[in-house]
């Protein structure tokens, strides 16, 4: 069998549009990606105000688009979802995907706009580890979403309850509706079925990670920003989310979702058995770890504890919404203003920072 392609490069601001068409030629984009099927961008929106790490970059954005249009897949539609503690048009504009969309023409489509696109419940070829028991009644997927490419758009960073965060954690914020915090406690379960459902029902599916900026800590939001300027592809998730792991200093296969995924055949996770091209990694680690937040330490609690026995009464009830002001007063009304913003200030002066003004 033929080992998965890893393109990974190291880029600058100067050459970051370039290095991106470089990097996607290296992985091999167009033995994935129909040129005949629209190709949906799924962005990464962790958290709508702007901070260095947490949410796709503008230049990646912008050099996926590019790259899109060079290979000839000119149907091109970005799609972005709101969740209970994300404003998908809000982290639009302030990470400076409006520009970036509006200069290439790429329209947006939102997943819980009901007049853009309609959720149907869905059968899948294969078992589900734990999806359709979570859902008695009907899983459901965007309809938007059969027969379509997708180009993943994640960032390289760390998670509190997934210690990694990359591709395969990215359809999670496509796939799931406005329910999807019941699948928190069986998480890595959870991301091994959605990659079996996307292999299922797109075209084809492609990964380009940004590493110019990656999160060390507490994420996906209260990270620490670290430049180390490198971007990753691949059209294997489970391979580009093992890499990126093994360069933060993980062993990939002791995180649950990249073995699970491996052990079923979706992709690769042993580093060993992937073809890393572009640069060598080898020596590579960033020696990242994840630590905790407030919102970890209550998930700990409340998913992953004893007391998980009382999840329904917590988290399938109107309960939920206690959690859900909680956590928007955290980060957004004290994280954020108290912590963030000086980060945010110390990075405009940075080079990817001044990268980021330009846009």
């Amino acid at each position: 069998m033929n080992k998965p392609k890893v393109a990974v490069l190291k880029t600058t601001p100067d050459s970051v549009l370039n290095d991106i068409d470089r990097l996607c030629e290296l992985a091999e984009d167009t033995k994935f990606l129909s040129n005949t099927s629209t190709t949906i961008l799924k962005t990464n929106i962790s958290w709508h105000y702007y901070y260095p790490a947490a949410n796709t970059t503008p230049w990646q954005l912008e050099g996926v688009i590019c790259r899109l249009k060079k290979i000839g897949c000119d149907d091109i539609v970005s799609v972005e979802n709101d969740t209970v503690v994300t404003n998908a048009p809000k982290g639009e504009r302030l990470n400076k995907f409006d520009p970036v969309l509006k200069k290439y023409n790429i329209p947006r489509l939102y997943n819980f706009n009901k007049e853009d696109i309609t959720w149907e419940v869905y059968t899948p070829k294969s078992p589900m580890r734990v999806l359709q028991k979570i859902y008695p009644d009907g899983f459901k997927i965007p309809e938007y979403f059969l027969g379509k490419n997708i180009v993943h758009l994640p960032t390289m960073k760390t998670h509190i309850y997934t210690t990694t965060t990359g591709a395969m954690k990215n359809a999670f914020g496509g796939l799931l509706n406005t329910r999807r915090h019941y699948t928190h406690s069986v998480i890595h379960q959870t991301l091994v079925d959605l990659l079996q459902v996307q292999k299922e029902i797109h075209s084809g599916i492609f990964a380009v990670m940004d590493g110019t900026i990656c999160g060390n800590g507490p994420g996906p939001r209260t990270l620490f920003p670290v430049e180390k300027n490198y971007m990753l592809a691949s059209s294997d998730q489970v391979a580009i989310d093992a890499v990126a792991a093994k360069m933060m200093g993980f062993d990939p296969l002791k995180i649950e979702y990249i073995r699970l995924a491996h052990d079923a055949g979706l992709g690769i996770g042993d580093v060993r058995d992937i073809d890393v091209v572009g640069e060598d990694i080898s020596s590579v680690n960033f020696k990242f770890a994840v630590g905790d937040n407030l919102a970890s330490l209550i998930g700990d609690i409340l998913w992953f504890s004893p007391l998980n026995i009382f999840q329904k009464l917590f988290f399938h009830t109107p309960l939920v919404y206690i959690f859900v002001l909680g956590s928007a007063f955290y980060h957004d009304y004290y994280w954020y203003p108290v912590k963030g913003k000086k980060v945010v200030k110390k990075f405009e002066s940075t080079k990817w920072g001044r990268l980021f003004s330009e846009y």
